[in-house]
């Protein structure tokens, strides 16, 4: 008994003893901080995004916290870290898997009689610094658009960043007058500057305006043979806004968890009409891992504008943004609500092995809502108002390069089972 009780004593004390070093170690100061594997990523930005610091201590907590950081990083797919310790000297070291960033912007769709597709690259590591660089082409029905865009989102680390963009749209537009619909010829030239201001590491404030002219032409193409409305209608315009952004997702690959919302205000000024134009848009994104291979997600999009009893309403159902399978631009109203939901589940992925390619599979159902120009907020409640699509994809993902997600999904009205489409673009749906 004596020896048995002299045994547990010894157990003990090691494991007393190998908790204090533990301990003692973690709280010893951090000489350097390091990364290996980065061969683009700029070292600069990579340690503007982790909180521990050369001469700190040592907090197993903290690393983790980088860790994470690092990992929601776009250009980056995994990060692991170890501790080395020279001449009684302890070095933090990350160990860094990038992803290729630089990649090009392949979409395209088409429903009966409408059929797209853009072409152009994007980075979103420019200069290996986390700049966002991106230029596309866009051709709707054989009408030319096209945007170039640039967003800086720290200047020399500090807690500024701005962004630029240049951008031409064209695109056959269906106007809505009492008389009937009337389609229109449509362009939007215009250039913006906006100022982006962080407070702390998840939030920015985001300002700026733009300047651009919108162009109305009558198109030839017509299902009626109503002429009501101007034959023609250019109206420069310049745009204020101010935004709020919180950013609560976590990455782990292509899988995502948390929540992200933004707040926007727009004024228009009308340069001849010398009339303003107001609109309000709030949007959220959750996401949450089920089990290993699901991922769960939502978004909601609730707007409101100036509601003007006018056929240039701001707000627009469409396939490539707020509801798969719509069609393009079918609609505008001054008030909408947009609610998606899917769900991704994962057939081919191992995470020990790293695989390069994944496979998953889609259900979402997408449900809108519009007002009316000059309408009644009671609309947006009325059954006549709704759209309902259901429908399925796949997604086939190549983990090396960030977003390189081929996106396949057909949708169905449920609610009008003729109207349907294929809705096919690089990246997730939102």
């Amino acid at each position: 008994m004596h020896q048995q009780g002299l045994v547990l004593s010894i157990i003990i004390y090691i494991f007393c003893f190998e908790i204090s070093y533990t301990q003692e170690n973690l709280n010893r100061p951090i000489h350097a901080i390091s990364f290996e594997g980065n061969k683009k990523t700029d070292i600069g930005f990579l340690n503007m995004h982790v909180r521990s610091k050369s001469g700190t201590s040592i907090s197993d907590s903290l690393i983790r916290e980088d860790v994470q950081r690092l990992k929601n990083l776009s250009s980056i797919n995994d990060v692991n870290y170890h501790i080395t310790e020279v001449d009684g000297n302890k070095s933090l070291v990350f160990e860094i898997e990038e992803v290729r960033t630089l990649l090009p912007i392949l979409n395209s769709g088409g429903i009966r009689n409408n059929i797209w597709f853009q072409i152009g690259f994007t980075d979103i590591n420019w200069a290996g610094k986390g700049h966002n660089f991106s230029a596309a082409y866009l051709n709707n029905d054989g009408r030319h658009s096209g945007n170039v865009f640039y967003r800086i989102p720290r200047i020399q680390e500090s807690n500024w960043g701005i962004s630029a963009s240049l951008s031409t749209w064209s695109s056959l537009e269906p106007l809505f007058f009492d008389e009937g619909t009337v389609n229109y010829e449509y362009g939007n030239d215009g250039i913006s500057l906006t100022g982006i201001r962080h407070i702390g590491y998840n939030r920015n404030i985001e300002f700026g305006g733009t300047y651009f002219v919108e162009s109305y032409e009558r198109s030839e193409e017509q299902f009626s043979e109503i002429l009501v409305g101007p034959d023609r209608l250019r109206q420069p315009k310049w745009l204020g806004k101010v935004g709020y952004t919180e950013n609560f997702i976590n990455y782990h690959f292509f899988y995502q968890d948390g929540y992200t919302w933004t707040a926007l205000y727009q004024t228009v000024l009308n340069s001849i009409e010398q009339s303003f134009f107001n609109s309000v848009e709030v949007q959220g994104k959750w996401f949450s891992r089920i089990n290993k291979k699901g991922n769960f997600a939502q978004r909601l999009r609730v707007a409101f504008a100036t509601n003007t009893d006018s056929p240039f309403a701001p707000f627009v159902a469409d396939s490539h943004i707020n509801i798969r399978g719509i069609g393009n631009r079918i609609d505008r109203g001054t008030a909408q609500i947009i609610l998606n939901s899917e769900y991704r589940h994962t057939f081919l992925f191992n995470e020990q092995e790293k695989k390069k390619w994944a496979i998953q599979g889609v259900t979402f159902a997408d449900l809108g809502t519009w007002r009316n120009p000059g309408g009644e907020l009671k609309q947006l409640i009325d059954p006549d108002q709704f759209r309902l699509f259901f429908g399925a994809g796949l997604r086939v993902i190549y983990t090396k390069i960030s977003g390189a997600v081929l996106r396949v999904d057909y949708a169905i009205d449920i609610l009008n089972n003729e109207e349907r489409g294929f809705v096919i673009g690089l990246g997730q749906y939102f």
